[in-house]
């Protein structure tokens, strides 16, 4: 066995073959009881305390494509294939919504929590935004934005989850080491979604909610995984976004990226998948702090499981 890295940590080869051992010795457990018994094991584990399960599924199944392990099959409780966001009237299109930001002060931006929540959020940016809804890897908070005018519909949707291994663009403009990263990469958080549902046309509204939700996350980050996030990032797709609305918001252009995504490991991708990387700092001297903290610490007060907010 040899060492392996995933998701920010590099797992010996007696841990490599702890887990081989796992899924030989489990065969009558389901694949996430399998993932649930490595990471005990492992003290794999979210600042916040939780098991680190999806991330470590995620490692299981790679290590299975590689020869490393065999996993028992998949017990099949629905159908085959993604799981499938089902699209409701809920999430038809509305009247539309027009004016400037200041008409719809003050805005509401609300933690999604409990599943009527989570079913709508899904079904908004599933419905209405060009990548659709995927499970998000790591840590995640969503929002579903409100103002009084708007009644009880949404005027927009919101992710934030954990960041992307490495961008060079992100990493030079810091200027840390890669064990500096691979400690501190939590405190920073990605946009990973942003949708401003089609109806609602008002001017200045997406700077308004950015910098509204950049004064707000770190608080509800901190009760949710008990430690505070230092840098806010995020991804566009220059074909299809400009960016105005970050720009506007005094978010900090890095750069592309190489356009290989988060899991081309092998480097084969031909660079079409390019992004603009921008960044949000959330405190003085972010590049100094991110290089110098210690790694985030586990809260007490907080063990709250955030895989049972995930859809």
């Amino acid at each position: 066995m040899i060492p392996v890295t995933f998701c920010g940590r590099t797992f010996k080869a007696q841990e490599v073959e702890l887990m081989r051992t796992v899924a030989h010795d489990y065969t009558g457990l389901g694949v996430t009881e399998i993932a649930r018994t490595v990471c005990e094991l492992l003290e794999w584990r979210r600042p916040n305390g939780g098991l680190k399960n999806h991330e470590c599924r995620q490692l299981l199944e790679r290590l299975q494509a590689e020869g490393v392990l065999t996993l028992p099959e998949v017990r099949r409780l629905g159908p085959r294939g993604p799981r499938r966001v089902r699209l409701t009237a809920g999430s038809a299109p509305q009247p539309e919504l027009a004016g400037t930001a200041g008409d719809y002060e003050p805005l509401r931006l609300t933690v999604v929590q409990g599943e009527a929540d989570s079913a709508r959020w899904c079904e908004l940016v599933e419905r209405y935004h060009y990548l659709g809804y995927r499970v998000p890897v790591g840590a995640q908070l969503r929002y579903l934005v409100h103002s009084a005018r708007g009644g009880d519909q949404p005027l927009a949707c919101l992710q934030w989850t954990s960041a992307a291994w490495k961008m060079a663009a992100r990493e030079g403009w810091i200027g840390w080491s890669s064990e500096e990263r691979a400690r501190n990469l939590p405190y920073i958080v990605n946009n990973s979604r942003f949708l401003i549902l089609p109806w609602v046309r008002v001017k200045g509204l997406a700077s308004k909610i950015l910098a509204r939700c950049a004064r707000q996350l770190p608080d509800d980050w901190e009760r949710r995984y008990g430690y505070r996030p230092l840098l806010l990032e995020t991804l566009l797709d220059a074909r299809r976004f400009a960016g105005a609305c970050y720009r506007a918001a005094n978010w900090v252009a890095l750069g592309e990226t190489r356009g290989r995504g988060r899991m081309d490991r092998h480097h084969e991708a031909d660079g079409s998948a390019r992004k603009l990387v921008l960044v949000y700092p959330l405190c003085r001297d972010v590049r100094q702090r991110l290089r110098q903290a210690l790694p985030p610490q586990y809260s007490e007060t907080d063990t709250e499981n955030t895989e049972a907010n995930w859809a």
